[in-house]
């Protein structure tokens, strides 16, 4: 267990943390949610011990090991292997069982009446216990089994660690936490460099661990899917909600209302008490209640609204309308040296479509863009826009292109198509430039900061088609959902790439996936993509072998009989056979477990609001209908996406069982 207690901190006249005091357990899963500055990667830092704070303050049971993994980091590691990097995850373990083999070795050597035996036996004795269930000579596997989940390759277990750009060591960092297998794990964005496949596979990962977390991630599915519990930082306050990001939205907005409530009324019994100080100040009668009441004003705790984002809608300029055929592909190859990418990529896009492209890093999805942009030549096929396609493309490049002597402002403002002043400084504050954040010039601005400007100024540009990389890598969950519902209004065609799958579900209604240098398009969207790769990596996977591939022993056919069959190897088969069934049932049934639980807390939040709108009140309070309405709408969409998951989970299992039960398990 990890507590805090009281911590205070303050940076001038900000308080990044007043009074904070929380708890962590085994088994927490918590998703830590905040604006941007609000200490969140700060909390971290102090909770792993790598920022002081007064004696006291954090303290830790002996036993709880805590691992971090920092949003970004400079660290060296030399020129050793990519899996000599990711051994040293086992350095504790391998060096216990080096000292124990030297113990063993001493032992087998030593005279029974030597005095020093015992303390050689007792050291043995320690050793063998710290060592049990550290599965010690399986290290080989477990170390593959998470770089290849993570998307390193068999050929790049023997590369050098100096060899991989920032983005795969970030994922060896990852790779090494999860190894370590800590008490708690402290992940800073850990989704950023991750894509689509590795980042299935690290929630699978962690959906099973067996450790508490606790998580920072503008991935609104992973913390959904990851988490149990949300942690909000808000002016300095750190505030605790049960149920994951989806769970908290729906809170929050309750207290939000009860906090607002009991706002307004100290306003204005705040207002009451200074019109009667003005009032009366000067009455020699009145003196001594005036004095009474501003020391009531004095001593008075002021209640402080939570900061919450403001109602930001943003839509696209008009432009003028593409023809029906937008964009024709066919039999495109490139390659990079003699390294062919993808080759006899095919395929059409009509007019209001909206894809994501997605893949491995490295697939070619970048790539694929810039062709579509005319930023790179295909060296075989053709590529073909429609009648009146007006394209705009947003790439990580380009803000290393915006001019640096222009003011954050300016550089948006000047592109602005019949947007005014006060709609370019919204938009902005939609992309997290507030005040004057705005006047800044762009050469003073971080790389995430410029990646904004970039993308704010390509999306006021009127265009028909839009090509969009990465579009939320740094925006938060607010600025996301603003884009997010600009992009379900456009009526233009969009090609997109991004890992975050909440950010394009809503939108997307079809998904280009690369894969081993081909293109297969699906209809639908992430979740109707998603289901497919399942049921296609489950019968694959879910192929049981014959009995002799497995135990050597040849299974007969009913009706045969072969005495010499042991009949305790048949039931060490049959054992082994249900261990397996339930090593694949047992993250199904978990799934439909937690998926069922989704349906009933959304089925019973569904009758609520049904309730609160049959009642004739409500309607004479507009805002509040506007409110609950929405919320309607929205726990509607969630109980779909719910009802598909339990859908999908349960017809899992009804598979795994059905391929099992054939072999007779």
């Amino acid at each position: 267990m990890l507590s805090i207690t009281d911590l205070n901190l303050q940076y001038g006249n900000k308080h990044i943390f007043r009074d904070v005091s929380v708890q962590i357990h085994s088994g927490d899963r918590v998703g830590l949610v905040g604006v941007n500055g609000a200490g969140k990667s700060t909390l971290l830092t102090i909770m792993c011990g790598e920022q002081d704070v007064d004696p006291g303050i954090v303290n830790r049971a002996s036993w709880f090991t805590v691992a971090y993994l920092p949003q970004e980091t400079t660290v060296e590691l030399g020129g050793v292997s990519l899996f000599t990097a990711a051994e040293s995850a086992f350095d504790e373990v391998l060096a216990q069982q080096e000292e124990l083999d030297r113990i063993s070795e001493e032992l087998a050597l030593v005279n029974a009446e030597d005095p020093g035996i015992d303390d050689l036996l007792r050291r043995q004795g320690e050793l063998q216990h710290m060592l049990e269930g550290s599965d010690v000579f399986l290290i080989r596997p477990q170390i593959e089994q998470v770089l290849f989940g993570l998307g390193f390759t068999a050929a790049d277990l023997d590369r050098p660690v100096n060899s991989f750009s920032g983005g795969w060591i970030m994922r060896l960092l990852l790779a090494r936490l999860l190894l370590k297998r800590p008490a708690l794990l402290l992940l800073d964005e850990p989704t950023n460099h991750l894509d689509l496949d590795s980042l299935t596979w690290l929630e699978e990962f962690l959906i099973n661990y067996q450790g508490a977390m606790v998580i920072i991630s503008h991935d609104r599915s992973f913390l959904d899917r990851v988490t149990s519990a949300t942690w909000e930082l808000s002016l300095g306050r750190l505030s605790v909600f049960r149920g994951n990001y989806s769970h908290y939205i729906v809170e929050k907005e309750q207290r939000l209302e009860l906090e607002r409530s009991a706002y307004d009324n100290q306003q204005a019994m705040i207002r009451q008490t200074e019109r009667f100080i003005t009032r009366f100040r000067a009455k020699s009668t009145k003196a001594r209640q005036v004095q009474s009441r501003v020391k009531q004003l004095e001593k008075l705790e002021r209640i402080e609204l939570s900061a919450t984002d403001h109602t930001i809608h943003f839509s696209f300029p008009p432009a003028a309308p593409s023809g029906r055929d937008v964009l024709l592909l066919d039999g495109v190859r490139k390659s990079y040296h003699s390294a062919t990418v993808f080759d006899g990529i095919s395929f059409s896009l009509h007019r209001g479509d909206k894809l994501a492209v997605v893949g491995v890093n490295g697939a070619g999805k970048t790539t694929l863009l810039k062709i579509l942009a005319g930023l790179v030549i295909a060296e075989e096929g053709t590529v073909k826009l429609g009648h009146n396609v007006i394209l705009s493309y947003f790439g990580q490049h380009q803000a290393q292109e915006l001019p640096g002597e222009l003011t954050v402002f300016d550089t948006v403002y000047h592109t602005a198509v019949d947007m005014s002043m006060t709609q370019v400084r919204s938009l902005l504050g939609a992309f997290l430039f507030s005040g004057d954040d705005v006047e800044k010039q762009v050469q003073v601005l971080s790389g995430g900061e410029k990646s904004r400007v970039a993308l704010a100024r390509m999306l006021v540009r009127p265009a028909n088609l839009l090509l969009l990389d990465e579009p939320t890598n740094h925006l938060d969950m607010s600025s996301q959902e603003i884009l997010q519902e600009a992009m379900a209004q456009y009526e233009g065609t969009i090609i997109v790439v991004s890992h975050n799958r909440y950010f394009v579900n809503s939108f997307v209604n079809k998904v280009l996936e690369i894969r081993n240098g081909t293109a297969t398009l699906h209809e639908g969207n992430i979740d109707d993509y998603l289901a497919w790769r399942r049921k296609m990596e489950m019968q694959e996977v879910v192929q049981i072998e014959p009995a002799a591939d497995r135990t050597g022993m040849v299974r007969k056919d009913q009706g045969e009989t072969d005495a010499g069959v042991d009949k305790k190897s048949l039931r060490r088969q049959r054992a082994r056979e249900r261990q397996q069934l339930n090593q694949k049932l047992g993250p199904w049934k978990k799934k439909n477990e937690e998926a069922e639980r989704e349906v009933e807390s959304l089925e019973a939040r569904k009758t609520e609001l049904e309730q609160l709108m049959a009642d004739p009140e409500l309607y004479g309070d507009q805002e509040q209908w506007s409110a609950v309405s929405r919320e309607y709408s929205q726990v509607e969409r969630h109980l779909d996406r719910a009802y598909q998951r339990w859908e999908e989970t349960q017809q899992a299992v009804e598979e795994i069982e059905q391929e099992f039960a054939q072999t007779g398990v």
